[in-house]
């Protein structure tokens, strides 16, 4: 058998409704509330999964 490293990458997706007079001013305060945990991205957020195997090469002794 061979050794693989498997790297399992999870998205989660939130839409939230922010006043603002631009689209970085409102991406601004977006990621700032998310930085004071006033958006939580948890399992009902959850909208991909990838997998991604690399083989582990083995060392010659």
């Amino acid at each position: 058998m061979k050794d693989y490293k498997v790297t399992i990458t999870e998205t989660l997706k939130m839409t939230v409704d922010i006043k603002a007079d631009s689209r970085e001013e409102a991406e601004m305060i977006a990621e700032s509330k998310w930085g004071n945990s006033d958006y939580i991205l948890d399992a009902e957020c959850f909208d991909n999964v990838k997998f991604k195997a690399k083989q582990v090469k083995e060392i010659e002794r």
